[in-house]
């Protein structure tokens, strides 16, 4: 494949999915890691793509497509790690929490320290991760139909058991906030998500900058109900303006 052919298939990835890995496009195109660093480079030069770190991200911010979190992994690392630990630090000893699905709850729940908890998770890799720790954590994990993109289980065996349950603090990933509307890319999750904010006593919305005035298909809360946003360094004074008018923002 030609150079040219090759920039054009690069761009069509990442218009058509919004966001790509590095990883995703050297299978799809049979290149090297270096390769694709460097069409991405000169495509984040002359303005037709946004480089990020483990991938690209659409001009456009396509909602088409929703990256699986195993690709998610791979996005926006150093960013995540920072707001994961910056969430953990409000998790308190004899806490019961909620932790929703998504890769910088993974993190979240890796940097928590504490001794005496109880965790409740609908997400199969939060679960995972937990249960490969050396603590003596009460963990619940939610069932009901479980979404493989996100690694959630949801639906209405989910919401069911959920609204049963109270917490102390709920923690949520997102896909997008534009102003007070909190978003994600699907509606069943999004229903499942907000009932379990609506049933904690303190909220907390975990997102990188990255996610900060991006849409997504369904908005399932409002940051006029959210205790605390959680993001990272890398968000603009302009977006520390517009998001702190909403909820407490942390960074």
């Amino acid at each position: 494949m030609l150079k040219r052919e090759r920039l054009v298939a690069i761009l069509r990835m990442v218009n058509t999915s919004g966001l790509v890995t590095t990883t995703k496009l050297m299978e799809t195109l049979n290149v090297s890691d270096m390769t694709i660093r460097r069409d991405l480079d000169e495509l984040n030069q002359s303005g037709k793509l946004i480089r990020i770190h483990g991938g690209a991200q659409s001009i456009k911010g396509s909602t088409l497509y929703e990256l699986s979190h195993i690709e998610k992994r791979e996005i926006h690392i150093d960013a995540k790690q920072e707001v994961a630990k910056l969430g953990a630090q409000f998790v308190k000893e004899e806490d019961t929490i909620f932790i929703g699905s998504g890769t910088t709850l993974e993190l979240l729940a890796q940097y928590i320290q504490v001794n005496s908890l109880r965790v409740v998770t609908n997400s199969l890799p939060v679960f995972e991760s937990i249960q490969t720790r050396d603590n003596n954590w009460e963990l619940v994990l939610v069932g009901g139909n479980y979404r493989s993109r996100s690694g959630a289980f949801i639906g209405n065996l989910a919401n069911a058991m959920l609204e049963t349950l109270k917490y102390d603090k709920t923690f949520i990933g997102v896909n997008g906030i534009h102003n007070e509307t909190i978003m994600n890319a699907s509606a069943e999750e999004g229903k499942t998500q907000g009932i379990a904010l609506n049933n904690a006593q303190q909220k907390f919305i975990l997102a990188d900058a990255s996610k900060l005035n991006r849409d997504d298909f369904y908005h399932f809360y409002s940051l006029y109900d959210v205790d605390v946003l959680i993001t990272d360094q890398s968000i603009t004074n302009e977006e520390v303006k517009q998001y702190s008018q909403f909820t407490k923002l942390v960074k």
